[in-house]
């Protein structure tokens, strides 16, 4: 694969990566790293650039590898019944087999399947979450799969039943202010019945609808003054006109999209190869169709002034579907430590000598 090297220490059988001829020299010139979950094969994968100029990718499993989110020196992820916090213990300069971060899994809160989407970490230091089961906005507990925070308006009570896959969650200004759902359905699982046009933004502080008509959307994010969304069905990425309530595509993406973050002018989004039964009958069939292109499972990266795709990576093999992506500035090529080797039991680092 030209301009590409995967190097880690528990390597894939029958992945392969390729991308765009200056995707590496766009990490490189913009000096970050991405994180990106894979929750149907369970895998946390960070992607870099290595000493020799070539794209580093390294990989730990995590069982169902969903929500994700980025601070400084910290991730959080979901997983099927677990969140994780994961702390960098590198300091500036400081190396680890060539890596420059290496986050280590510290804090494991033990959930349930709560089936965690989006997260993230108010102003306060508190995680909030999505938990697509419960139909709610939660946060961790001490002693409990969680607690609560908020529902839809139309859902009547917290209960474990999928209604309407509350799956996305914007944050503004250090709270959570949009969500994204794929109905308002009140009945478990009935939000299938609305894939193709029932998908829903709802705006946390009036607690209302601002938004229908969308099909199955994710990924909503404030940026720059703007809400940004994935309509997932039809394949496009674009903007929330919030004073009319209508979405605005900018660019079209050859894959079902999970997975959006932001850096500088750029969007980095995630494209997963569509299930047949979960998404067909989909506008983005229509769309494939029409602009003659399959499907794909990798990243793309957008310039947000054109809407023109700029680099891109693409995933063959064993991973289809990606579901969510971090931008990690100031990281040349990241590492972290797993549970499937020893390897976690004997690296031992310290804080500086406290007092009694």
């Amino acid at each position: 694969m030209d301009n590409n090297h995967i190097s880690n220490q528990t390597p894939s059988s029958g992945l392969e990566i390729s991308a765009s001829r200056h995707f590496t020299d766009w990490l490189q010139q913009e000096n970050i790293s991405l994180a990106f979950t894979t929750y149907q094969t369970s895998r946390l994968l960070l992607l870099g650039v290595s000493p020799e100029n070539k794209l580093s990718g390294f990989e730990r499993l995590f069982n169902r590898a969903m929500g994700l989110y980025a601070t400084t020196d910290r991730l959080y992820m979901s997983s099927k019944y677990q969140l994780w916090q994961l702390d960098n213990v590198l300091l500036p300069e400081q190396l680890y087999n060539g890596y420059d971060k290496l986050y280590v899994p510290r804090i494991g809160y033990t959930t349930g399947d709560l089936d965690l989407h989006d997260l993230a970490i108010d102003a306060d230091g508190r995680i909030i979450f999505v938990s697509s089961l419960l139909n709610c906005l939660a946060t961790v507990s001490d002693r409990h799969s969680c607690t609560p925070l908020w529902h839809p308006p139309f859902i009547s009570k917290i209960v474990n039943e999928d209604r309407c896959h509350l799956n996305g969650l914007a944050m503004k200004e250090g709270k959570p202010a949009y969500v994204t759902t794929i109905s308002k359905s009140d009945v478990v699982d009935g939000w299938r019945d609305k894939r193709r046009n029932g998908g829903c933004v709802i705006d946390l502080q009036s607690n209302e609808i601002i938004l229908t008509g969308l099909s199955m959307p994710h990924s909503p994010r404030f940026y720059r003054e703007k809400l940004w969304l994935l309509n997932s069905g039809t394949g496009f990425f674009g903007t929330v006109d919030l004073a009319n309530g209508k979405f605005e595509p900018l660019t079209f993406c050859p894959g079902y999209l999970r997975g959006l973050a932001f850096w500088k002018d750029y969007a980095i989004v995630g494209l997963s190869k569509p299930r047949e039964k979960t998404f067909s009958g989909l506008q983005l069939d229509e769309e494939l169709l029409n602009k003659d292109v399959e499907p794909r499972c990798g990243l793309m990266v957008i310039d947000l002034n054109t809407g023109t795709i700029v680099d891109w990576l693409r995933f063959e093999g064993i991973i289809t579907e990606l579901y969510d992506v971090q931008v990690l500035p100031q990281v040349k090529r990241p590492m972290a430590l797993g549970f499937q080797t020893d390897e976690i039991s004997r690296i031992l680092t310290l804080d500086p000598v406290g007092k009694l």
